[in-house]
């Protein structure tokens, strides 16, 4: 459920993720969020509500505790006018494991539902994970809003391009992107259906509780996600995108304000439904967390023939 644009009040850039992940609790598992921008979709952005269901259920487990998984479906639109009441059932609290159900509700329907189970610390010798990516470090590359403001200065850049990147240029969201292959982003081109960035959030959040840093990666993780299925289908308009699920493994420690790689891929798409898988790496080469989505994809050519 992406496709962001100018937030209500102020601006987004001087907001702190934690603020937009910010729930007011009603009673001991009901809490209420409010929101910071209108989407462009008229729907609720899903980052926004997986990570608040899931800053919900962090504060009914233990506080050693941490998330291991999360599992997502979105199965309403989310309006963007009233606050989301998340209601949180307390499954199961083991010893070493705790199960929360967490229902998004809205209009008295659940507009979104998830299951999150969190783990107390543990060590095993049975470890490993696959090589990250070899890429240019973050410092050697543009931001996203670097890269429109060069592009658009090109005297030679396409009015289509032109449009296309004022859109992009007009989203205002929490989080610092750097792509890796920039001219590919931005073009009308088919592609790989493959993307890397380095991906951070806006402003300092620091060494706090671990819940906070899963939380603030649950939003992440919804960002320009489901669009790299489109990547290999640039001669179709998308006439409708929203994601159906979202599942997110948490595998090591992390602070989500530090560079963090996204690698994003999806490896099928039909029936109008397509699949992406994204790794979240630490500069450092350590996966920190999986993420797995299905979204809808309906699409148009983007020149439609004459009937004559």
């Amino acid at each position: 459920m992406s496709g962001l644009r100018r937030p209500l009040s102020g601006d987004l850039r001087s907001v702190l993720i934690t603020s937009v992940l910010s729930l007011e609790r009603l009673d001991v598992n009901l809490f209420r969020g409010r929101h910071h921008w209108v989407p462009a979709t008229q729907r609720l952005f899903g980052g926004q509500i997986a990570g608040q269901a899931l800053v919900a259920a962090a504060r009914t487990v233990r506080p050693e505790e941490q998330v291991h998984s999360l599992h997502c479906y979105f199965v309403r639109a989310g309006d963007p006018e009233v606050p989301v009441l998340y209601q949180v059932e307390r499954t199961r609290t083991g010893r070493s494991f705790s199960v929360r159900s967490i229902n998004a509700i809205q209009h008295g329907k659940a507009i979104f539902t998830c299951q999150a189970s969190f783990q107390l610390p543990e060590e095993s010798p049975v470890q490993h994970q696959f090589t990250m990516p070899s890429v240019p470090p973050p410092e050697d590359l543009l931001t996203q809003e670097e890269l429109i403001k060069k592009f658009l200065e090109d005297p030679k850049l396409a009015e289509k391009y032109r449009k296309h990147l004022h859109k992009i240029q007009a989203e205002d969201v929490p989080i610092e992107i750097k792509p890796i292959n920039p001219p590919d982003k931005f073009c009308l081109e088919a592609q790989e259906p493959k993307q890397l960035l380095w991906v951070r959030a806006r402003g300092h959040i620091g060494e706090t509780d671990m819940k906070v840093h899963c939380c603030v990666a649950a939003y992440i993780s919804d960002y320009a996600f489901l669009g790299t299925a489109l990547l290999p289908h640039r001669q179709y308009r998308t006439k409708f995108m929203v994601s159906l699920d979202h599942t997110m493994w948490f595998h090591s420690p992390f602070q989500s304000d530090h560079w963090m790689l996204y690698e994003c891929e999806s490896p099928w798409a039909g029936g109008a439904r397509a699949l992406v898988q994204g790794r979240l790496w630490r500069r450092d080469g350590v996966l920190a967390v999986t993420c797995v989505q299905e979204g809808v994809i309906r699409v148009e050519p983007r020149q439609m023939k004459s009937n004559l």
